[in-house]
């Protein structure tokens, strides 16, 4: 025994349950209990009234007496160094927090409510509030928590083993709603680890702290119809318009510089904003905690906790459950790849590589300095399973757009040859990842929400279902597409003839996925220039240019994404450490971008033709894709009832009249959108009325019209009779 007090003494026990709290010795009931900052215990019973005096046992901290017949509920009265007494239930003497059910679920990695067995909760337990703590950490010798309850000193609440699935838990009575807290580690060796931080923690300090946070939500939900309706199978052929956002940088509070916007006050100024704009989904680049503000939320700390940077977990509910009664989707962007070192975090966790690969080879970006998830492992796989699960039942977010799906498919992602192993075929795919993602989309649609992969390679199937073959995601980023015409677009005009490709090679493989066209945030930062900065030509032309891309973006193939700024041509980068430019909206040529953008997504949303066969062959035919000479691109868009729309870009600065296309019906014709109209900004030359067709065969058809094609711009026409 003396052996067993002078371990607890030294916060070396790992087992302290078998020795503190009530135990039977010779026949005899004791109660010990360990309390490193008293001077005096006593026992009491349930009411309070003091029984007896503990005696510390020889000049540890540990205090034990007799416990009085037939008592079950006692409390302690301790006196502090400090002068203050305090009544106080005895952690030790309560049972295990963690079920059967549960430790046999989370040891064979499979618990999908993850989030309600580990972490911080606070609770009533055997009809005592207080909240319970859980922890993964299977190689550690000693696990406690410390907080600014206990003095932070790791000897006052050493927490239960569970040897069979490696969890530590404990119940600690009258910690509560907003105490901070920390898990202090042993190492199997008995070194102490760096103080970590709650990998399920749902709430942070703010930097440069980095405490977790006992949070209790009180959020009461207001988007059932929302919620309902979701739960139906993902309609491909709904319209998806998404405005990417940065929430740290759209705006901010008195100046560009000043501080952050709360959810409340996104929740009334972003969400009026893209509701006005006519988009149908935010996406927020992450939101969950992360440690440096220049990582944009891509290298993050808690997986489980929205950013403290804008409000707490309940105000990001708020803003969520605002989105929806607006009639609004809310995707966030997640991030499993790969994890910071930051020593608070989950590297080396328990003193091993616990969360990451042990061999850098497998486990390490060094282009990031970032560690790469074990996918393989089970436990690994249920935590970030479990944090897709929280943000889609917890937070009632519509979708997860998963970053760098890449850099988890290929094992020799961004490595030499020799800083690799291969998989067990000898192939360069990472088989467990694969394997890790077609679970997470299942998951995911079965719980009523769309998955969006950020997928630069070949990889075969990415949106298609896993029971296909696929990896199942929902949709799948359109880089390809994104690379080839921005760069087309860079081009001057003069020169586009040569390059012509770039812009008629997406259709050839745009049905192979379910595609979204993304603008994103990327191509806005390090040195690319905004959308603006790329287009060539004097001022008219830049923002002519920029009018007739976006014309086109909307009317070819594919669901679409736009980061904040590129609706009204932001002339700088982006930079996450200042708010937008909106300033510019003063000049006519950037309300003239705005006034096009919140016009192409009601034409897009309203136009069956442009949205119901996106991911459909069906829904596209070249009318016209060699004119080269005169940088013309024409085609068509049908809907499912075969209803179509005349799409044509000019990219050229000339005006081309008597333009000849051919059309699949005779009739007439009306222009309804023109990137060139004077509202605008554009030179406003059109196609005024009604054009009639005429029985002249052009590009395989019977009937044809003879237009005024506008300089640098995309026109849409419909048949109307």
């Amino acid at each position: 025994m003396q052996h067993d007090i002078d371990l607890l003494a030294r916060g070396r026990h790992s087992d302290p349950f078998a020795v503190l709290g009530v135990h039977n010795v010779n026949g005899e009931r004791i109660v010990r209990t360990l309390q490193p900052h008293a001077s005096a215990v006593r026992l009491a019973d349930r009411d309070g009234a003091v029984l007896t005096e503990l005696k510390r046992i020889g000049d540890s901290p540990v205090f034990t007496g007799s416990m009085p017949p037939r008592l079950r509920h006692y409390l302690l009265q301790v006196d502090y160094a400090d002068g203050n007494t305090a009544l106080i239930e005895d952690p030790y003497r309560f049972p295990a927090v963690l079920g059967e059910l549960d430790r046999h679920l989370l040891g064979e990695g499979s618990h999908l409510n993850i989030n309600r067995a580990l972490g911080s909760h606070c609770t009533e337990f055997q009809g005592v509030r207080g909240t319970r703590f859980a922890v993964w950490a299977p190689n550690a010798s000693r696990v406690s928590i410390v907080g600014n309850f206990n003095g932070w000193d790791g000897r006052c609440h050493p927490m239960r083993f569970h040897a069979g699935n490696g969890l530590w838990e404990i119940f600690l009575p009258a910690v509560g709603h907003g105490t901070f807290y920390k898990y202090e580690l042993l190492d199997g060796g008995g070194n102490l680890l760096p103080l970590k931080s709650d990998p399920l923690a749902q709430y942070f300090e703010a930097p440069p702290g980095n405490a977790s946070i006992v949070f209790e939500s009180s959020w009461q939900w207001q988007d059932a119809d929302w919620m309902q309706q979701r739960r139906g199978d993902h309609d491909v052929g709904q319209p998806l318009a998404i405005y990417e956002v940065h929430a740290g940088s759209w705006q901010r509070k008195d100046g560009p510089e000043g501080r952050f916007l709360t959810w409340w006050e996104m929740a009334d100024g972003l969400l009026g904003y893209v509701t006005s704009m006519g988009f149908t989904h935010i996406e927020l680049m992450p939101v969950s905690e992360h440690p440096f503000d220049g990582s944009w939320g891509y290298q993050p700390i808690g997986l489980y906790a929205p950013t403290q940077r804008f409000g707490d977990p309940d105000d990001f509910r708020g803003f969520v459950d605002a989105c929806h009664r607006a009639g609004i989707g809310v995707i966030v962007d997640w991030v499993p790849a790969h994890f910071p070192k930051d020593e608070h975090g989950l590297s080396r966790f328990d003193g091993t590589a616990l969360y990451e690969h042990a061999d850098p080879r497998m486990g390490e970006h060094a282009d990031w300095g970032t560690l790469v998830f074990n996918f393989g492992r089970r436990e690994v796989a249920n935590y970030l399973l479990g944090s897709a699960m929280h943000w889609i039942d917890d937070f009632h977010v519509d979708g997860l757009r998963v970053d760098a799906v890449a850099s988890m498919l290929y094992l020799d992602y961004s490595r030499k040859d020799g800083e690799w192993i291969p998989n067990k075929h000898g192939g360069n795919e990472n088989l467990e990842a694969a394997s890790f993602l077609k679970q997470f989309n299942e998951i995911v649609h079965a719980h009523g929400a769309i998955s969006l992969a950020e997928e630069s390679t070949s990889w075969p199937g990415v949106s298609r279902p896993v029971y296909a073959g696929g990896l199942g995601f929902t949709y799948k980023w359109n880089m390809g597409w994104m690379n080839d015409t921005l760069r087309y677009m860079q081009e001057d005009p003069l020169h586009r003839s040569y390059h012509h490709d770039k812009m008629t090679f997406g259709p050839m493989y745009a049905f192979s996925e379910n595609f979204v066209l993304p603008l994103s945030h990327d191509e806005v930062v390090h040195g690319k220039r905004s959308l603006l900065g790329r287009m060539p030509g004097d001022n008219f032309q830049r923002f002519a240019n920029l009018r007739a891309y976006l014309g086109f973006m909307y009317a070819h193939p594919g669901k679409k994404l736009l980061f904040m700024g590129g609706e009204f041509a932001q002339e700088r980068e982006w930079s996450h450490d200042r708010a937008l430019d909106w300033h510019l909206l003063e000049q006519a040529p950037h309300r003239g971008v705005q006034t096009l953008v919140r016009e192409l997504n009601e034409v897009y949303r309203s136009t069956p033709a442009l949205h119901e066969l996106d991911c459909d062959a069906g829904g596209f035919a070249w009318i016209n894709w060699a004119d080269r000479d005169y940088s013309v691109l024409s085609w068509i868009r049908r809907a499912g009832d075969g209803s179509h729309v005349v799409c044509i870009s000019n990219f050229t600065p000339v005006v081309r009249h008597d333009y000849l296309v051919g059309v699949p019906h005779g009739g007439h014709y009306s222009e309804f959108l023109n990137t060139d109209a004077g509202v605008f900004g554009g030179s406003n030359v059109h196609n005024g009325g009604t054009i009639p067709t005429r029985a002249e065969p052009a590009h395989e058809h019977e009937q044809s019209l003879r237009l005024t094609l506008p300089p640098l711009a995309t026109v849409i026409l419909a048949p109307v009779s």
